[in-house]
C-alpha cells in the first residue's frame, strides 16, 4: 500500500512566479519518485499563476485557518508524513495533526529562515550592521520554535545551517540540508544555447511580492543603473517578475533604458537572450532563484554577498560578487565587452548547478534520511525535551486561541 503525504501549503505552487514554487514543485517530484499519494492542502486562496497540481495525480483540497473541520480531514486522511510549507502552516495545523496524526512523521519546509530575512531587513531599514541583536527577533522565536517542534527541518542554504547550529544552537539531528534540485546541464543544451556576440541587453527578475526583490530594483533604478547606462546608452535594462503593482510600473522609463516588462511565462527565454543578469539583492535570506535561473541558460551575473549566499561553495562565481554600487557597475561594464571573460564566469555556473544542485545526489540522500528519522522516531522525539515542551505549550496556548476564535467566528 503506497505511502500517504499530506502536504499543508502557505500558498499554492506557482513554478513560474517563484523560486519558493519551484522547490516546492521538486519536493513533490522526490516523493512521487517514492510512489507516495500526495494530497496538497492550503487555506489560501488560488491564483491564475497556480500550477494545476491535479494534472500530475495530486489530490487538493481547501482547508480553513482556526477551524476545526481540518481535525475531520486530517484524521481520515490518516497520512504518513506531514510536510508544513514555511513554519506558519505548522503553527496553524501542527498542533491538530500531533492530536490527530501522532505517529505521523512531522516535516517543515523553512524555504528560508524568515526570521533572517525580517532581521535583515531591519537592520537595512535603521542603517545599522546585521548582528544578533537584529536576528534574534520575535520571527525567528517563532520558527525555531517550530523547527523544534518538528521531526526534521529542511534547510535550503549551508549558510543558514551554520545559523541554526552555531547562533541558535539547534542540534543538527533535527536539520536537513536540502539545496534546489536541478536537473545537469548536458553538453547538448549547453551547445544549443546563444553565444556572446548574439545575446544583448541586461535583465533582472522577481516576484515582486517579495520585499528584497522590490527592493533591488529600486536600486538598480536610482544608484546602479544610471552608472551602467552612461557607459552604454544603447543597452537596456529588462525587468521581469510576476505582480508588479502600480509603484513597480511607475519605475518603466525607456529613455532611460529601464524596462519594466511585467510577467514572464517562461523564465529560461528571456534569460537566454540577455547577456548579464544584474541582483543587487541588499536583505534577503536562502538561495536565489535568479541567479539559478542565469546559471542554467549560461547568462554570468552579478550580485551582492546576501545575492550569493548559499549558491557557488567552494567553485568559482558565474560572474562577480560586489557590494558597492561603483563597483557592481564597472564588474557589469567590464563582463558585458569581454567575451573570454564571460565565457569563463558562464563555464562557472554550469560547473556551479551540476555539481551543487544535481537533483539525484540530494534526492537519494533525503530519502534515505526520511527512512533513518521513521525508524528512529519515538527515540528521536524523546532526545528533543525543548520540541516536547515546545509542543505541550503550544497545545495550552494556540490550541485554546485556535478554538476561541473559530467560536467567536461563528458569531
Amino acid at each position: 500500500m503506497n505511502k500517504k503525504l499530506l502536504i499543508i501549503g502557505f500558498v499554492w505552487p506557482e513554478p513560474k512566479s517563484s523560486a519558493a514554487g519551484s522547490r516546492m514543485m521538486q519536493l513533490i517530484e522526490v516523493f512521487q519518485s517514492e510512489n507516495y499519494q500526495i494530497t496538497f492542502a492550503s487555506p489560501c486562496a488560488k491564483s491564475d499563476n497556480a500550477f494545476n497540481l491535479e494534472s500530475i495525480g495530486i489530490l487538493q483540497a481547501a482547508i480553513e485557518l482556526n477551524n476545526s473541520s481540518f481535525d475531520g480531514f486530517v484524521k481520515g486522511l490518516n497520512p504518513d508524513v506531514v510536510l508544513f510549507d514555511r513554519f506558519m502552516m505548522e503553527e496553524q495545523f501542527g498542533w491538530r495533526v500531533v492530536e490527530h496524526c501522532p505517529n505521523a512523521l512531522r516535516l517543515l519546509d523553512t524555504e528560508d529562515l524568515h526570521g533572517l530575512r525580517k532581521g535583515r531587513q531591519q537592520a537595512f531599514k535603521d542603517g545599522k550592521p546585521f548582528d544578533t541583536t537584529y536576528l534574534f527577533n520575535d520571527t525567528a522565536k517563532r520558527e525555531i520554535a517550530s523547527i523544534y517542534r518538528c521531526d526534521l527541518s529542511l534547510i535550503i542554504s549551508e549558510a543558514e545551517m551554520d545559523i541554526l547550529k552555531n547562533d541558535f544552537k539547534v542540534d543538527e539531528s533535527l536539520l536537513f540540508y536540502l539545496p534546489f534540485m536541478l536537473d545537469k546541464i548536458s553538453d547538448e543544451a549547453i551547445k544549443s544555447l546563444l553565444e556572446f556576440e548574439d545575446r544583448s541587453h541586461f535583465v533582472t527578475i522577481g516576484n515582486f511580492l517579495h520585499a528584497p526583490n522590490y527592493n533591488a530594483v529600486l536600486y538598480l533604478k536610482e544608484t546602479i543603473w544610471p552608472l551602467i547606462r552612461k557607459q552604454l546608452p544603447e543597452v537596456n535594462l529588462k525587468i521581469y517578475g510576476a505582480y508588479a503593482s502600480q509603484k513597480v510600473n511607475q519605475l518603466h522609463n525607456e529613455k532611460e533604458g529601464f524596462l519594466i516588462m511585467g510577467f514572464t511565462e517562461d523564465a529560461s527565454e528571456v534569460m537566454q537572450q540577455a547577456k548579464i543578469c544584474l541582483a543587487p539583492v541588499r536583505f534577503g535570506a536562502g538561495l536565489k532563484g535568479k541567479l539559478v535561473d542565469a546559471m542554467q541558460n549560461g547568462t554570468p551575473c552579478i550580485t551582492s554577498t546576501v545575492g550569493a549566499e548559499g549558491m557557488f561553495g567552494d567553485i568559482e562565481t558565474n560572474g562577480f560578487v560586489e557590494d558597492s554600487p561603483q563597483e557592481f557597475a564597472n564588474k557589469a561594464l567590464l563582463l558585458y565587452e569581454n567575451k573570454n571573460l564571460w565565457n569563463e564566469k558562464q563555464a562557472n555556473g554550469f560547473s556551479i548547478i551540476n555539481t551543487r544542485f544535481w537533483k539525484a545526489a540530494h534526492q537519494n540522500k533525503f530519502l534515505i534520511s526520511i527512512e533513518e528519522t521513521v525508524q528512529q522516531l519515538n527515540e528521536k522525539r524523546l532526545n528533543n525535551f525543548t520540541g516536547q515542551m515546545l509542543q505541550h505549550h503550544t497545545l495550552q496556548s494556540t490550541k485554546f486561541m485556535s478554538k476561541w476564535i473559530e467560536e467567536k467566528n461563528k458569531n
